[in-house]
């Protein structure tokens, strides 16, 4: 039978983490069992060999107060309410300042005031054109037709200056020269303001007098352009123009002006049976929309209150 003080087999045995194998066997050293009542001594003086399997926790820092509070200045909290009114003071005011814009705007229109910005060509903004979007689409064709002679005008006249230059350094005077200069410079501008945005205006608002007034200057430029592409012996012997008699005068003179002075015939030619066809396109929708009736009823109203 075993000893009254045997070790129990059942009872567990504790491990010192601290304490090392004097063997060198880098096994610790139990430590000191109740159980039995016996004991193993440990050497607290012998340093810790280097095969220990748990190092130290790193020292807790010594000013790190963990009931610190953390303080907001209460100046922040003010800053952000004040900053917060300010933006909301500059958001009603850009709303005012909109609704006042709109209400002019609507004035403006009932007024019949039209607002254009210049906004083409696009590199270089000199008018005001927006057809896609301020023109009814059934006069959009239209329009775009309008525009297309306002060009072929400027083409036209800007050739025949080219082809009188050439023909007044081939020894035809300066005179032809100046006249073809007077006819760019004031046939341009004038055909923008006397008939083209008279007709865009029109379109847009259906005015029956801006109708009107379209008609009788857009005939003086129908009889311009026919009388260029003719150019008859009347002013200069008709070399200022690049019609076809002078082309066939100056053909004789020098073959590369006559070239010229042809091809601005062409331009002339086809400007002018553009412009006829548009005239008469637009007549056909003045007349069928009921705007000449509109337009004389208005005629002479206006002529009445002038009488009165």
């Amino acid at each position: 039978m075993a000893g009254r003080y045997d070790s129990n087999p059942f009872d567990e045995e504790e491990v010192n983490p601290f304490a090392v194998d004097q063997s060198g066997g880098g096994k610790t050293s139990r430590q000191p069992s109740y159980g039995n009542g016996a004991f193993y001594m440990v050497n607290p003086t012998s340093a810790p060999s280097a095969s220990s399997k748990l190092s130290p926790l790193p020292p807790e820092p010594a000013d790190y107060d963990r009931g610190a509070t953390v303080d907001i200045p209460l100046d922040t909290a003010n800053d952000l309410r004040k900053k917060e009114k300010e933006l909301q003071a500059k958001e009603a005011e850009l709303k005012k300042r909109e609704q006042e814009l709109k209400r002019r705007e609507d004035a403006a229109a009932r007024a019949g005031i039209l607002l254009e910005e210049k906004n083409w060509p696009p590199f270089f903004p000199i008018i005001h054109q927006d057809i896609a979007n301020e023109i009814p689409v059934h006069l959009q064709r239209l329009q775009y037709v309008a525009f297309t002679t306002l060009l072929g005008l400027v083409g036209c006249l800007l050739w025949n200056f080219i082809a009188v230059t050439l023909a007044w350094i081939k020894g035809e005077g300066p005179t032809i020269w100046f006249l073809a200069v007077i006819y760019f410079i004031s046939g341009v501008p004038g055909a923008y303001v006397l008939w083209y945005r008279p007709l865009y205006r029109a379109m847009r608002t259906d005015s029956a007098l801006k109708f009107g007034w379209f008609f009788i200057v857009y005939s003086i430029h129908i009889s311009f352009c026919v009388f260029a592409s003719v150019a008859p012996p009347i002013i200069f012997k008709g070399k200022s123009l690049t019609g076809i008699l002078p082309a066939i005068d100056v053909l004789g003179d020098s073959g590369i002006v006559g070239i010229f002075y042809f091809i601005g015939f062409g331009l002339f030619a086809v400007e002018s049976l553009i412009s006829i066809w548009l005239f008469q396109q637009v007549y056909m929708y003045f007349r069928g929309s009921g705007k000449e009736a509109e337009m004389k009823r208005e005629a002479a109203r206006r002529t009445m209150m002038s009488a009165l």
